[in-house]
């Protein structure tokens, strides 16, 4: 689930005209066909061979939004189709939301005037959603949640205030200044960072790599301890 116009799986890769700068058209004839540059046939195809395997697999759902009510109804359907799921269902809540927004019922119906003088507007605080999503609407699924701060004091404590609020089982924090190289995994039990070398940055790599795969190995331990659970629940 995504923002209409903002990045999105595969096409991230190619910003601006980068993506046309890779192809060249030849015209034969009555028929024109379109080719990979050589020198760019490296960077194209590992990409473009995951994007098949996504959509071949069935493994990519693309829903989009375009305003913060928009995410919070669709977030709470989404919600809706994995409550069944249970452990086996993770959430990954990535979205930068607002702290503050307009009503619908608030917004005007038309363009406003500038004659009218400067306008007055009444901001009103987003609704929280991590409370009900966590509490009532899947509440056996794995919700992982970011922290994103400006001041290294905060972070920490930050995070853990999110945790002991919502109840839920994980904050990815980072600072702004630093997120592309480094966060902190933040838990009940523990904390630690997760890092970017320049070595791995050099390579191509993404942090996000290291994130998804710690995460897949959180949410797995959760369903382990959850099937013992329930093996010792019978045992009983």
């Amino acid at each position: 689930m995504y923002r209409t116009k903002s990045l999105e799986p595969f096409s991230r890769h190619f910003t601006g005209q980068q993506l046309l700068d890779m192809l060249e058209l030849h015209e034969e004839g009555m028929s024109t066909t379109i080719t990979v540059k050589p020198d760019s046939v490296d960077v194209l195809a590992p990409i473009l061979d995951k994007y098949k395997n996504a959509q071949e697999t069935n493994r990519m759902l693309y829903i989009t939004f375009t305003s913060v009510v928009d995410y919070m109804w669709l977030l709470r359907a989404a919600c809706e189709c994995l409550a069944a799921f249970e452990r086996n269902a993770l959430l990954y809540l990535a979205a930068a939301v607002s702290d503050f927004y307009v009503p619908q019922d608030e917004m005007p119906t038309h363009k406003i005037q500038s004659g009218h003088g400067a306008p007055t507007i009444s901001l009103q605080l987003v609704p929280k959603m991590l409370a009900p999503l966590v509490s009532l609407w899947v509440p056996l699924a794995y919700v992982v949640s970011f922290k994103l701060e400006t001041d290294e004091n905060l972070l920490i404590a930050k995070s853990r205030e999110s945790l002991n609020k919502y109840k839920h089982k994980l904050v990815i924090a980072n600072i702004l200044q630093t997120r592309k190289n480094r966060v902190v995994f933040v838990t009940q039990n523990k904390t630690y960072d997760v890092l970017l070398s320049k070595e791995q940055a050099h390579k191509g790599q993404e942090i996000e790599e290291q994130i998804v795969a710690d995460v897949v190995d959180r949410h797995q331990e959760f369903i382990r301890e959850g099937e013992m659970q329930q093996l010792q629940q019978q045992q009983q």
